[in-house]
């Protein structure tokens, strides 16, 4: 224990900024891109429901190494559209910050997109009919009926999407790097102590990502129980 306290006061923090700041923008960008995408699916035949959903929901199932492969051949600057990037809009997205972003936004948005979706399947249809019946635009009803009907689902989904994003691995080393200062995550950090043999240093990072990921498991019980909690007075 006392080797675990001695090594925490001389880590560098810098993995767990990093960390942190990557989860909490591709968790903003998961939100809104999975709330759109899973308003849009949901209202498609069921052919093209099925086709959508296995496309958004393939990062999900696929092993990040792969995923990350396929981002490489998008923004790598040797491609025409990472090229495109570079030279016309300054853009560098291998082995930069960006890049982090997409690879955890990528990783992590099935996630909220499913529960999204999920949340949205389970509303009232009278509820909207009602909106509607009142005047309110489509816009209105999705942001003052639906979303605040589907919360409780909505809101588990955007805390496993930032614990998924903060944690994510495969795909950033492949995209972003491991590069002390700046693209170097937790992740990272635990692989690359782990090769040097410094069990101590990796455990103190598996303690601090543990204690992360059981805040955002105990942030869904509370908001889940509390679901559940009305519906058994119900």
């Amino acid at each position: 224990m006392e080797a675990l306290i001695e090594t925490a006061g001389r880590l560098d923090w810098s993995p767990l900024w990093i960390s942190l700041k990557t989860g909490v923008v591709a968790t903003i960008i998961s939100f809104f891109l999975g709330l759109w995408a899973a308003r849009r699916v949901i209202r498609k035949d069921y052919r093209t429901k099925s086709l959508l959903d296995g496309l958004l929901t393939l990062p999900l199932v696929l092993p990040p190494t792969v995923a990350g492969f396929f981002l490489l051949l998008i923004f790598s600057r040797r491609r025409p559209f990472g090229m495109f990037l570079d030279e016309s809009l300054g853009i560098q997205v291998v082995h930069t910050w960006i890049g982090c972003i997409i690879a955890a936004t990528v990783i992590a948005f099935p996630l909220m997109y499913r529960n999204a979706r999920a949340a949205f399947e389970q509303i009232d249809v009278n509820l909207i009919y009602a909106g509607r019946t009142l005047g309110m635009s489509d816009f209105a009803i999705f942001w003052r009926i639906v979303v605040p009907t589907a919360g409780p689902g909505i809101a588990g989904g955007t805390i496993l999407t930032f614990a998924r994003a903060m944690g994510e691995y495969g795909a950033t080393s492949m995209l972003a790097g491991n590069i002390p200062g700046k693209t170097g995550t937790v992740s990272q950090r635990i692989a690359m102590v782990i090769q040097d043999g410094d069990y101590v240093t990796a455990g103190v990072w598996v303690i601090i990502v543990m204690v992360i990921a059981f805040a955002a498991v105990f942030l869904i019980n509370v908001i889940t129980g509390r679901r559940m909690k009305n519906i058994r007075k119900w």
